[in-house]
């Protein structure tokens, strides 16, 4: 890997580290929140250098890996990060299907930001704009609707990009009513919960087209999110349906809508295939080359002239970046993510970095050959991500230092997926592995890499016990509305939480 000075690529770093010294203090207050004695302020005590102001934007893979790592490797005063993210917690979303299927709680699918990141000061709140000329950010808190001040800036030395991506979705009928989405454990529990509750709707009806509707789920995406969501909930159904006297799982219909002509692409074109097929034998319906037209007045309708009644329209077709980065002044190129380098710092820009979803990193691993475009630039999924925080970390802290840049560059290992319980296919260093073998690489792969070693007992505890014991099938969609029951008791009925607007005062000339 090539190595860059850091006094060439990061502008104002100096050699002799004028900004980064420090003393060998341990490092419990290394990253103090306080807001004096930031860079641009007056030092607490004469002759100590002002410390460095870290933004990091985005509390997911990318802004949780780089802030640990740049409270591990930086020394005391040196340098105070913040970081600014909507949830006080990183979802480990590989996790999510099983959490819809209920083989893990939901509350270990998430890393509480608070307990790993003790020594940042964490910001729960949404970035809005980037002013990288002014070194401003300003965000909108939890806060800001009850003080009614505005929005808050936040004043940065070096920032940190890293808020990830977005569902894409497409100007299709009825999407924005009905569809689902299966980016956040809060979509994933509540699709497990809608999915049960649809199930009940089927049991206790005896209108036929009402009762074919609650059975029909239609998942619009061949990707990861799409067929491991499918391939795990309907798993979890057919088991459900044995406890319900009237259901069973033929009565079921499961639909998979992919517009291109082939699925996980990641694991190659012979374990795709090898999935439509498995997929198909559980009497899952594949449709390929195919695109959602419509699902207006809940009837979901294909290019094809297909049309499906349903209640369930999971949409999963992809991701696009993150809306903070059109409303910054930095760099993005045509599929809206930030231009970067190697070194993943923003290409032609000083003081500002980025890995993840949002950013193009190139692939320093792929031939010179290889056209440029998609092929030469890492892919933005969790493998790429992880690595190039730890990178972004250490660079950060080598321009700090006055050090040099390390390129980053990591050979795609291969992928795994977990088709349901004891199902799954994989495609590891050229190897292509299918059915239980691959869902047990899958569970160890994504338990080695899920954050906390207690996140890892966790995890690993609970699948122990769905081992040796039945699976949950209760519905806790009362957790949707919780204050419900209380207002029904309280006020006669459940309230509109938004009250109609009054009327009109009359105008004049009218009675």
């Amino acid at each position: 890997m090539d190595k860059l000075p850091a006094t060439l690529r990061h502008g104002t770093v100096k050699a002799d580290n004028s900004q980064g010294e420090s003393h060998p203090e341990s490092q419990g207050d290394a990253l103090s929140d306080s807001p004096g004695g930031s860079r641009g302020d007056a030092p607490g005590t004469p002759g100590t250098p002002p410390r460095t102001r870290i933004l990091v934007v985005g509390g997911g893979y990318v802004g949780m890996y780089t802030a640990l790592g740049l409270q591990r490797k930086l020394r005391s005063g040196e340098a105070e990060v913040t970081v600014v993210t909507p949830e006080p917690y990183m979802t480990y979303q590989p996790f999510l299907p099983e959490a819809a299927a209920g083989s893990i709680s939901p509350r270990h699918v998430v890393v509480p930001l608070r307990r790993v990141l003790d020594r940042c000061r964490i910001v729960i709140g949404e970035a809005r704009r980037i002013d990288h000329a002014k070194r401003t950010a300003t965000v909108t808190t939890l806060a800001t609707a009850e003080e009614g001040t505005g929005d808050t800036e936040i004043e940065y030395d070096e920032l940190v990009l890293a808020p990830g991506s977005v569902s894409r979705t497409l100007p299709i009928p009825g999407l924005a009513d009905y569809g689902i989405g299966f980016k956040t454990v809060e979509e994933a529990i509540g699709l497990r919960n809608h999915v049960i509750e649809q199930m009940d709707i089927a049991s206790s009806t005896r209108d036929p087209a009402i009762r074919d509707a609650a059975l029909t789920f239609v998942f619009v995406g061949g990707g990861y999110a799409g067929v491991e969501a499918l391939g795990e909930l309907e798993d979890m159904a057919r088991y459900a349906a044995r406890y319900y006297h009237n259901v069973k799982p033929e009565d079921m219909k499961w639909v998979l809508v992919e517009a291109s002509d082939r699925i996980l692409p990641e694991v190659g074109p012979e374990m795709g295939t090898y999935t439509i097929r498995e997929l198909r034998r559980r009497n899952i319906d594949v449709r390929m080359e195919t695109r959602l037209e419509s699902c207006e007045n809940r009837v979901a309708v294909l290019s094809d002239g297909s049309r499906f009644p349903t209640r369930t329209v999971v949409w999963t077709a992809g991701v696009k970046p993150h809306p903070v980065l059109a409303a910054s002044d930095l760099p993005r190129n045509e599929r809206g993510r930030l231009r970067c380098t190697a070194f993943l710092t923003v290409e032609g820009v000083e003081h500002a970095w980025a890995a993840g979803d949002a950013a193009a990193v190139p692939d320093i691993t792929v031939a010179a050959d290889v056209p440029a475009g998609p092929g030469r630039e890492c892919a933005p999924n969790a493998q790429h991500a992880v690595r190039q925080a730890r990178q972004l970390s250490d660079n950060l802290v080598a321009a700090l230092r006055g050090e040099v840049l390390t390129e980053y560059a990591h050979k795609y290992a291969g992928s795994v997926a977990s088709l349901g319980l004891h199902k799954g296919v994989a495609h590891i260093y050229g190897r292509k592995i299918k059915g239980y073998p691959a869902w047990f690489m899958h569970r160890a792969y994504h338990l080695s890499r899920v954050p906390t070693f207690n996140r890892k007992m966790r995890v690993l505890a609970e699948w122990t016990l769905s081992g040796l014991f039945k699976r949950e099938i209760v519905s806790l969609g009362s957790l949707e509305h919780p204050r419900a029951e209380f207002e029904l008791a309280a006020g006669g009925g459940p309230k509109d939480p938004t009250p109609p607007p009054a009327p009109e005062p009359p105008r004049k000339g009218q009675d």
